[in-house]
């Protein structure tokens, strides 16, 4: 097992340390859980204004310092032909442009479980997109190859908002997931394709660090369905150290989305010496449990040697299982463990008699004792969208 290293030094390490571009299709094409009905024969493309895969970004304003996005908290001030943190806004003249427009770079069909999402339609499949680019830089990103990348960088799809919905039903799919990076990079082509989405009866699925502005993400609740929010710690400080975020904003995301009726299920990823604090984690959960997330089901998350925190070791089972006690003990309803395939906490319990009710192996649904939204044994309401 590798040794610890302090937070400082591995602070000293992301800085040094280089992206690596060189997976950019690590998510397409054929996998595990199905396969992409797009062809898998993309071209590299390299964007300029005047490409066809761009559109005028939707929130910013024209400053004396520079264009300011107003989208995230990054606040991003970009003069002529810079990019904002995210790699997929760039400035032309008077005008914020979005370089992530109709070209994902990761395109499948995945179980509705792997978002995570226990409660929203089980058993269902997720027309799964993402493009290049994200708003924060998360040390241990597992999807760093696209995350830190840049549509320039990225071979990507044509695949603009009605053809992603077209191939969504072309592979049964229920819902499209705007996942892997994050959807707030890519927030225009999310947007339109989430219109086009509802108006063809397809549900959309929001995978997101929650690091976004309220009125943008208000409006992008009209067409959002279901969610799953990265809450990555409880402190501010590690925020800032681990993911070059600040942790009001993700809260005020939660609140938002559940003011606006989006299903949302929370994951928090524990890694070792970083968020394994218990302390920290009950503190986390007597917060939701007073802003009204006691229903909310929460997953705790193990974290796997990636990126940046290759030298740590993999979260061990008890500290997670630890994790669940307290947030069990706080009131939390619906407590789930992640990427341990096997243990039982990644099965449905009723919260009134405590049986079984939904039974998973990994991704694959085993059994299902919820008729309706109700337990079949003792019928108690189990929260969550079901059919």
């Amino acid at each position: 097992m590798a040794g610890k290293i302090s937070k400082r030094q591995f602070l000293r390490k992301a800085v040094a340390g280089s992206c690596g571009l060189g997976l950019g299709l690590a998510f397409a094409g054929n996998g595990l859980f199905g396969r992409t009905s797009v062809p898998l024969n993309p071209a590299p493309r390299h964007p300029s204004p005047g490409w066809k895969w761009t559109t005028e970004a939707r929130y910013y304003i024209l400053t004396p310092k520079g264009i300011k996005c107003q989208l995230c908290p990054n606040n991003c001030v970009l003069k002529e032909g810079e990019t904002g943190e995210c790699r997929t806004k760039i400035r032309d003249g008077d005008k914020l442009i979005s370089i992530s427009y109709g070209n994902p770079c990761a395109i499948h069909i995945d179980p509705i479980e792997k978002k995570p999402l226990y409660h929203f339609l089980p058993g269902s499949s997720s027309f799964s997109i993402a493009t290049a680019g994200c708003n924060l830089a998360c040390l241990n990103c597992q999807n760093w190859e696209i995350s830190q990348a840049s549509p320039y960088n990225t071979r990507n799809y044509d695949l603009p908002p009605a053809a992603a919905v077209e191939q969504a039903i072309a592979g049964g799919c229920r819902s499209i997931a705007y996942t892997y990076s994050d959807p707030v990079a890519f927030y225009e082509y999310a947007y339109d394709t989430a219109k086009a989405a509802r108006e063809k009866n397809i549900k959309n699925v929001l995978v997101s660090a929650g690091y976004i502005h309220e009125k943008p993400l208000r409006e992008l609740c009209r067409y959002a369905d279901a969610a799953n929010i990265d809450l990555k710690s409880f402190s501010n400080e590690i925020y800032e150290m681990l993911n070059a975020g600040t942790l009001q904003p993700v809260l005020d995301t939660l609140v938002i989305l559940k003011e606006e009726n989006v299903w949302l299920e929370i994951t928090n990823l524990v890694v070792p010496s970083w968020t394994d604090d218990m302390d920290m984690i009950r503190e986390m959960c007597q917060w939701l449990v007073r802003n009204g997330f006691r229903d909310t089901p929460l997953h705790f998350s193990r974290f796997h040697p990636l990126y940046k925190l290759t030298d740590l070791p993999a979260t061990p089972l008890n500290t997670l299982e630890s994790a669940r006690k307290i947030a069990l003990e706080e009131g939390i309803m619906y407590v789930y463990i992640g990427n341990v395939p096997g243990t039982q906490a990644e099965n449905t319990y009723c919260p009134s008699c405590k049986k079984e009710v939904i039974t998973r192996k990994g991704m694959k649904i085993l059994g299902n004792k919820i008729s309706g939204n109700h337990c079949e044994y003792c019928g108690a309401a189990i929260n969550g969208v079901w059919e």
